[in-house]
């Protein structure tokens, strides 16, 4: 779910890593949540730990960039 998750409308927000990473691996990354499938794993076949890394400063400033532009987009639409 989470792999078909970055290609779709989380495109740019979620990414999806198969590949052993760290927390410096991360660092100035513009996604929210890079989505680690190496460590996350179904506990007792029916609690999941779903283990996610970010750069907290970094990927909120590209969201804000995101709205930002959204906004700017929509200002510039014609109104009625």
């Amino acid at each position: 779910v989470a792999e078909r998750a970055d290609k779709g409308p989380l495109e740019g927000i979620l990414e999806y890593t198969e590949d052993p990473i760290v927390s410096s691996d991360i660092v100035r990354s513009a996604y929210s949540s890079i989505f680690d499938s190496e460590l996350t794993m179904v506990i007792d076949g029916r609690l999941v730990k779903v283990v996610t890394w970010y750069d907290n400063e970094w990927g909120y400033s590209n969201r804000c960039v995101d709205l930002a532009e959204r906004v700017l987009t929509g200002l510039a639409q014609p109104v009625g």
